[in-house]
């Protein structure tokens, strides 16, 4: 089983590593310019030629007057004894080639599976817990990306608080930073170490986009801060991996 000892610290200087190499550079370069550019103007090619439509005759011939049927009630069969009964107008299932059901079944079938329920977090007691007692929750699951990892650290950070005083894991509270929501994440089984590493290099671009130079850190506690920043930082970055793929 996946075990870490990381703090909010380590990760952070981490993250800052692997988002200097030359292999996340080449990642995140081009990933919002991938769409084909319209053709210009200038370059188009010539416009399609219009054929010529019919001269119209100029005294048309009027369709024949049909006469229409009277409105009558519906056509009626003899049967043995003198007596008569209606017929039954057509069946629209008998203009079908497989039956109802079989399309019905397939119907179904094509129909996207529903996403898997997703565990609640722990209560306001897990979220001061020491992180070792969540450790049993990894067991048996599957890694994520970047993008669904940090929206689990979203929701940490929703549920158990957010906090930009000394920069811990978690308060007395249990609130985190951005840092420990993501390490939290983890631990409750949220994608593995190296996604935790890819998801805050996605972070670390979404700041330098915004003109932050530093760490998660420092920006996570500069005084002023706020949740609702916060929020929208993770938001933004989740949007960017979501759209590169990751």
């Amino acid at each position: 089983m996946e075990t870490s000892q990381l703090t909010p610290d380590q990760l952070d200087a981490q993250v800052s590593r692997l988002h200097a190499t030359e292999a996340w550079q080449r990642i995140v370069t081009g990933w919002d310019r991938t769409a084909p550019e319209p053709a210009s103007p200038d370059h188009a090619g010539p416009p399609p030629l219009l054929l010529d439509p019919e001269p119209a005759d100029p005294e048309p011939a009027s369709p024949p007057a049909v006469a229409a049927a009277p409105a009558g009630p519906p056509p009626v069969v003899a049967v043995q004894g003198g007596g008569a009964r209606p017929v039954p107008p057509a069946d629209w299932r008998g203009l079908l080639s497989v039956p109802v059901d079989q399309l019905i079944d397939e119907s179904l079938r094509a129909l996207p599976a529903p996403a898997p329920r997703e565990r609640p977090l722990p209560g306001r007691l897990g979220a001061v817990l020491p992180e070792r007692f969540h450790a049993w929750r990894r067991i048996g699951q599957p890694d994520v990306p970047p993008s669904t990892h940090l929206g689990h650290a979203r929701r940490i950070l929703t549920e158990w608080g957010w906090q930009n005083t000394p920069y811990r894991l978690r308060n007395a509270r249990g609130a985190r930073c951005l840092c420990g929501a993501m390490l939290t994440a983890h631990r409750l089984g949220y994608g593995s170490l190296d996604t935790v590493d890819r998801a805050g290099a996605w972070l670390i671009t979404e700041l330098r986009s915004q003109g932050w130079t530093g760490l998660i850190g420092p920006w996570n506690r500069q005084p002023g801060r706020t949740a609702a920043e916060a929020l929208a930082l993770l938001d933004a970055t989740i949007r960017r991996a979501a759209q590169a793929g990751h």
